[in-house]
């Protein structure tokens, strides 16, 4: 019986880093600098070729995996 527990807890914190490293990882994607952002405060803007393009490709798929969640139905308290 015990052993069940450090198996289902084991499970559990290996879903959590796993869910954990791919956030940072789409994080760490992100084309925004401390240098751009220093850039933009400074001179208020950023040219275009310094910049990367977003990767719609990359967007669309992150849109769809947000759509084919499932989400609770809210409770109905009569």
């Amino acid at each position: 019986m015990i052993g069940y527990v450090f198996v289902a807890l084991a499970v559990i914190v290996a879903v959590a880093g796993w869910r954990l490293r791919s956030r940072l990882r789409r994080q760490t994607r992100s084309g925004v600098t401390d240098e751009i952002v220093r850039r933009i405060e400074t001179v208020g803007r950023v040219d275009a070729e310094d910049v990367e393009p977003v990767d719609l490709e990359l967007a669309r798929a992150e849109e769809d995996e947000f759509w084919a969640q499932t989400w609770d139905e809210p409770e109905e308290n009569w």
